[in-house]
């Protein structure tokens, strides 16, 4: 096991989480740890609003590309991989996670294979009110679109004929998927992560700006995180 102290910033989808983490990682020099169950489909770019290949690499992102859509991933492999990932991070630099899935983050704080007997961990995470994501989604979903998720999709299908019961789930590659289906299942699944921390953690509510977020790591940061 690796301890290693690092800034956290979780949230619904479209909450604007990985900009500001993003922005507060230059300032401060952070490698960049990615908690969000989707990312690690390789090829799944488009649907996905995975970071630039050149922001991945600027942050040495981690938790990123790590399967195929043909393959299972669960929370343990995540925590592998992260494990993985720390060990190349220099000691001196800053960690930064984000993300947002709340099972990534508890296994992180709190570990996966135990009863969780201690209080639910404390950190931050985004409030926005939901009409606002919804818009965000439906902006972002139109950029989707005309960024080639189609293409993306077709393109994954043919490489990957059979993909996992895990990749599956991805909202945007589903057969049949179209905007309409796209925006509400999103929005369904920001309401879900919404629920998740409010529930599964003691959630330090943040403003979705650079100053909120740095002012709370400031105060309560950087916390202490356990990689397998």
């Amino acid at each position: 096991m690796i301890v290693r102290s690092a800034y956290i910033l979780a949230g619904p989808t479209a909450s604007g989480k990985s900009a500001i983490a993003a922005e507060l990682a230059r300032e401060i020099g952070a490698w960049i740890l990615s908690a969000d169950s989707m990312l690690v489909y390789a090829g799944m770019d488009i649907g996905t609003a995975k970071p630039s290949r050149e922001e991945r690499e600027e942050f040495h992102m981690g938790g990123v590309d790590i399967v195929t859509p043909a393959e299972e991933f669960s929370s343990g492999a995540w925590l592998r991989a992260a494990g993985e990932w720390i060990r190349k991070v220099p000691d001196e630099r800053p960690v930064v996670i984000v993300g947002g899935t709340g099972l990534y983050f508890s296994a992180l704080l709190r570990g996966l294979d135990r009863e969780w007997t201690d209080p639910a961990p404390e950190y931050p995470v985004i409030s926005i009110d939901r009409s606002v994501v919804r818009a965000r989604i439906a902006e972002r979903l139109e950029r989707m679109f005309a960024d080639g998720l189609e293409e993306e999709k077709r393109r994954l299908r043919e490489l990957y004929p059979v993909w996992s019961r895990t990749a599956s789930l991805a909202i945007g590659y589903r057969d049949g998927d179209d905007r309409a289906k796209i925006l509400t299942r999103t929005c369904q699944l920001a309401k879900r992560q919404d629920t998740w921390f409010r529930h599964q953690a003691r959630p330090l509510y943040v403003e979705p700006a650079v100053e909120a977020v740095r002012a709370c790591w400031r105060e309560n940061g950087p916390w202490t995180v356990r990689f397998a």
